[in-house]
């Protein structure tokens, strides 16, 4: 089956793309009003883009009327935000601060999750998530009904458990990953894979 973009619906093409690039990470990111209200939201386009510095990026969605949501208002505002693992834990929690509340309202509370001091940007991180990256807004790049926001990594947290040999235990940590609809997935089988050296003859 060929699908040719133009001939579909946007509903249609997003489907593919969700359903084809999985199992996506899930970016749990808090971010911060000029009322001090913490702002929580999951997103699954997201991933690494740079490693010097280290920045990671996410995409959010804007709402049907084409305003930005809360999350991408408040990273124009202040220029920082924090990017959370979402894990097996807490993955319950994180759902729920998808829930549309108001820009006064903090999805944190509702969710039952605890804010504590950023130790290099205004905006709290999530006390129960293992692994926190504090960032500042490098680039911001508008795509139509999305917004891409990359964030330079100012400072990582990691439970102190998760690390070993300055690597983190990926069976400890138990990351959740996005598929499609209402679908996540944990990590399964693990196998490695060593790259090819290419030798001339």
């Amino acid at each position: 089956m060929i699908s040719k973009m133009k001939d579909q619906t946007v509903h249609d093409n997003y489907k593919l793309l969700i359903g084809s690039v999985v199992p996506r990470p899930i970016a749990f990111v808090t971010s911060i009003n000029a009322e001090g209200i913490v702002n929580a939201a999951p997103f699954s386009f997201f991933n690494i883009v740079n490693e010097d510095p280290p920045m990671v990026m996410f995409s959010c969605g804007r709402r049907a009327d084409g305003t930005l949501k809360d999350t991408a208002r408040n990273i124009l505002a202040n220029q920082e935000f924090v990017v959370h693992v979402t894990d097996e834990d807490n993955i319950e929690a994180i759902n729920h601060t998808s829930i549309s509340a108001p820009a006064h309202i903090s999805e944190l509370e509702l969710a039952g999750l605890t804010a504590v001091p950023g130790s290099t940007v205004a905006v709290p991180r999530v006390q129960e998530s293992p692994v926190a990256m504090e960032c500042r807004l490098a680039q911001y790049v508008e795509l139509g009904h999305f917004d891409v926001f990359i964030g330079e990594v100012l400072s990582f947290y990691v439970r102190d458990d998760l690390i070993h040999n300055g690597r983190i235990d990926i069976g400890k940590l138990k990351p959740v990953s996005r598929l499609a609809g209402s679908s996540y997935s944990a990590i399964g089988r693990i196998f490695d894979l060593d790259r090819p050296v290419y030798e001339d003859q």
